[in-house]
């Protein structure tokens, strides 16, 4: 692929609009950049509406959502900031959409969407006001860093339940499960997910979810139906969210969870996906981060319309950046591949829950690396965070285990004597979550 001249001294429309000769690229370095991203995080289509689906949502509805909701909300990061960066469904957020947010509601997945499309117009508003940076800026690394790791844990503990591997147990609440069929699929699933990744194969995780469904459907385990169709209806999710129930349904510490997780992961993505790019400028910060944080929050209200949970900027995208993405045509590249998606409805059905299992233990492998983050030789601020990164997989809640890091992190600054470092966003949260508890 080569670059054809349109006019304007020698250079494409492409060019102009994505500036690529300034930012030192070219259109086939995109393209190939945008496939590279496309390949690390489409087992997004396979994996959300299997999560989804567990709250009584249709698989077929929620797969269109998926794939529309990441490839508009991609498109608008591309055309409208100019970044390489690239947007779907959150992993972790799905979860606690599924497992906490649908069964406080009283098992309304509607209300819960309600609450989606809440959290991204909040969350839109902060990012055109000042209270954005105020908020991140006020929540300590170490619980930043415990935030990831938590969601991670929390993620593995799903993909080991749902491949057999981790089962209920009423002595010790959790004990290992038989090696039965869907066992030995997922393990083998993440081992060769493991090494394809050690060997920088692109699309990795992609890969072993194919792989292991394709040896369930050979073996006679999995009915196959094929590839590609028309894809299925989106009225079973579209505009199907409850804004009313959620409001009526007390949404606070709800919708406060989506912004807040949705708000950091963003942030973290950004940072890490434009200094791997050598975007950011000489103090650190990033150019066009308004433009950036419209496009994320966007991408909540779009998505819970469509009909699925959080959508969000994706780390994933800094495997375009590595293979020379620099520009939002990266992009638009993914965009257009989610798009073409939409036809593959029958091969993601065929893909059954475990094969999906080793996808939700491997990023909560790559999650755990903000373990290093979180500064060890300070008592006050690594006990709150390990607290905080082990009570949201223990109380399966990414909320509740949120607020017992943060009432730790004050309660443990306040007794050390320290209290000037517990800055009134992080205090807000604190008397907030205890106000909740005593009223449970």
């Amino acid at each position: 692929m080569t670059d054809v001249p349109t006019g304007g001294q020698g250079r494409t429309v492409l060019d102009r609009f994505f500036q690529l000769a300034e930012n030192r690229s070219s259109i086939r370095t995109e393209v190939l950049a945008g496939v590279t991203t496309y390949l690390a995080m489409a087992y997004i289509i396979f994996v959300n509406p299997a999560i989804l689906s567990g709250a009584g949502m249709d698989f077929g509805a929620v797969f269109v959502a998926t794939c529309l909701a990441a490839a508009i909300s991609t498109l608008i990061m591309g055309l409208y900031a100019n970044y390489p960066v690239a947007l779907a469904p959150g992993m972790g957020l799905n979860a606690y959409f599924v497992f906490v947010a649908v069964p406080e509601l009283g098992g309304d997945w509607r209300v819960a969407l309600g609450c989606v499309f809440l959290s991204g117009v909040l969350f839109l508003a902060l990012s055109l006001s000042p209270l954005r940076e105020w908020l991140i800026n006020s929540i300590p690394r170490s619980l930043k860093s415990a935030i990831a790791t938590g969601i991670g844990f929390f993620l593995a503990l799903i993909g080991l339940k749902n491949a057999g591997i981790v089962v209920a147990d009423p002595s010790t609440l959790v004990t290992m499960g038989k090696l039965t069929q869907p066992a030995l699929f997922a393990a083998a699933g993440f081992v060769v997910l493991a090494a394809l990744q050690a060997r920088r194969v692109p699309g990795a995780i992609i890969i072993s979810i194919l792989a292991v469904t394709a040896a369930a459907i050979a073996l006679g385990y999995q009915p196959f139906a094929g590839i590609a169709s028309a894809p299925p209806s989106l009225a079973p999710t579209f505009l199907q969210m409850d804004l009313s129930g959620a409001i009526r349904a007390g949404f606070v510490t709800i919708v406060f969870v989506f912004l807040l997780v949705d708000i950091l992961d963003t942030a973290g993505t950004l940072v890490s996906v434009a200094d791997r790019a050598n975007m950011l400028d000489a103090e650190g910060r990033l150019p066009r981060l308004r433009k950036a944080m419209v496009a994320d929050s966007s991408a909540s209200i779009i998505g819970a319309m469509l009909g699925t949970s959080t959508t969000t900027s994706y780390i994933e995208s800094a495997a375009g950046v590595d293979a020379g993405g620099r520009t939002g045509l990266t992009a638009v590249v993914v965009g257009l591949l989610f798009i073409a998606s939409l036809f593959l409805a029958p091969l993601a059905e065929a893909v059954p829950i475990y094969a999906t299992a080793p996808a939700l233990l491997f990023v909560a492998c790559l999650m755990a690396r903000s373990l290093a983050d979180i500064a060890w030789d300070d008592v006050t601020e690594a006990v709150p965070a390990v607290v905080m990164a082990l009570a949201i997989p223990l109380t399966f809640s990414i909320a509740s285990g949120i607020g017992i890091g943060i009432l730790t992190y004050v309660a443990v600054k306040v007794l050390a004597g320290r209290p000037r470092e517990v800055n009134g966003a992080v205090l807000l949260i604190a008397v907030a979550f205890a106000i909740k508890l005593a009223l449970q």
